[in-house]
């Protein structure tokens, strides 16, 4: 029997980058593109390669190509650290595994390297692919911690918690990452919203811009790290967004909310660096009366538009710089 689990990419909707420093953030799942694990028992224990961790290409360009669209890093890296977090999980809650092998495979349709969750997606499917192999139970507010333990401390990945909630929970969700709660229970305080309340989004992303984003995050946790008031100022008033936002929405209020998504993006560029790629995207959507923020870490950003007549204006507009629009499917 053929174990199929999924797992869908995410848009940050305001108050990221602040979930990986105890703040508070709104996501929805993005249904438009996913990862797909499949799983099934076989006599020895196979992780099958996908074309983007082969190492053979047509030419030195199809080389140059590959790692422009995917990056240095296939997938097989974030399978195996997804089977051994799932065995040391297992084992400290002295959970028994069975004793069967099993042959592993994935396929992703989200785009790489825009911060669309495409990595944390596959590590997510994976994970609910063990759960069902081997008939394991974890509690959903405990998964996301694991998922991110996954790759933050075994792959280095520099990442929060949004991702991995709103890919195990689907939806919409508010999530609050309080220090002492988190610290103390291993989990935030995750609170799901009627994706009913949305106003109309849009998400638009690169077909070209390839970045990794724990080093784009990287130059934040550092300075956070150090006591910069700047950052944590600016971080805790992105996390304050997250809130006021989840009471416009609750309230109906979309033009509060359009402008709060404005500013989340206006405070993020305080204390980062925005490529020229990325502000072309977001000047492109400002262009056409949309407000515009990044729906990750960059490559793709997610906004709101007021009619048909808008959003075919953003299509047309991000067509010429090398970027897609689409409307995010969410249930």
């Amino acid at each position: 029997m053929i174990i199929d689990s999924r797992a869908f990419a995410r848009a940050g909707l305001l108050g990221n980058p602040s979930d990986g420093y105890f703040g508070k953030t709104i996501s929805i799942s993005v249904r438009n593109f996913g990862a797909r694990v499949a799983i099934y028992q076989t006599p020895e224990l196979q992780i099958e390669p996908q074309k983007q961790d082969l190492a053979t290409y047509k030419n030195i360009y199809n080389l140059y190509e590959s790692i422009q669209l995917h990056g240095y890093y296939g997938g097989d890296r974030l399978i195996k650290a997804s089977v051994k977090k799932f065995l040391e999980y297992c084992d400290k809650n002295n959970i028994r595994l069975a004793n069967k092998n099993f042959t592993i495979r994935y396929q992703s349709t989200i785009p790489r390297q825009v911060g669309l969750a495409g990595s944390s997606a596959i590590v997510t499917a994976t994970m609910k692919a063990l759960m069902a192999f081997y008939n394991v139970s974890i509690e959903k507010k405990y998964l996301p911690t694991l998922i991110l333990d996954t790759e933050v401390k075994e792959l280095g990945i520099n990442a929060g918690l949004q991702d991995r909630v709103i890919q195990v929970y689907e939806g919409c969700v508010y999530m609050d990452f309080e220090k002492e709660h988190l610290t103390s229970k291993g989990y935030g305080q995750y609170q799901p919203l009627d994706p009913a309340i949305l106003p109309r989004l849009y998400i638009a992303y690169r077909l070209d811009l390839g970045k990794v984003s724990g080093q784009v995050l990287g130059n934040i946790r550092t300075r956070y790290d150090a006591g910069d008031r700047e950052v944590i100022d600016t971080l805790k008033r992105i996390a304050d967004l997250a809130g006021e936002g989840r009471k416009a929405l609750e309230q109906g209020d979309f033009n509060t909310l359009s402008g709060l998504m404005n500013e989340n993006f206006n405070l993020r560029s305080k204390i980062m660096n925005i490529s020229q790629e990325n502000m072309n995207l977001i000047n492109a959507a400002r262009s056409c009366g949309a407000p515009a923020k990044f729906a990750g870490s960059g490559g793709s950003i997610i906004g709101t538009y007021e009619n048909d007549e808008m959003l075919n204006h953003l299509i047309v507009e991000m067509k010429k710089i090398g970027a897609r629009v689409i409307k995010p499917y969410i249930m």
